[in-house]
This record gives structure tokens, C-alpha cells and sequence, in this order.
């Protein structure tokens, strides 16, 4: 599953939200995947973060109190 989002304030940019299965090696937990491109180039962001999903709610949660 992955879903990309426009970058606003940027020409091309995208926000790339991908959920990845065992990113660290077998057995390793299950993570949201959050990328920045400014070049449009969701395959090769230059930032991410990868937040396990036991967190994602309270993330979510953080982003719209910040909001």
C-alpha cells in the first residue's frame, strides 16, 4: 500500500506514505514509511522516517493537536 501526496510549497514535490513489512530484516516490525521529495521522485525521497505502526495513532493524533 502506498499513496503519494502533493508537497505544498514546492513545484514538483510529493509526500510518499508507504507501509513496509520487515524494513530491518525478518521478523522486524512493520513500519509507515514518510518521504519527502522535492524532485517529484517518491521512489528515492530525500528525507523519510519510519514509524512503527504501534505508534502510528498516537502520531496522527500528535499531527492533528499541532494542526
Amino acid at each position: 500500500m502506498s499513496q503519494t501526496i502533493a508537497l505544498s510549497g514546492t513545484n514538483n514535490g510529493v509526500i510518499s506514505v508507504t507501509k513496509i513489512e520487515e524494513p530491518y530484516g525478518p521478523n522486524s516490525a512493520t513500519v509507515a514509511s514518510i518521504g519527502i521529495s522535492l524532485d517529484g521522485n517518491a521512489d528515492n525521497p530525500e528525507w523519510k522516517v519510519h514509524i512503527p505502526l504501534a505508534n502510528v495513532d498516537e502520531v496522527i493524533e500528535a499531527l492533528k493537536a499541532i494542526k
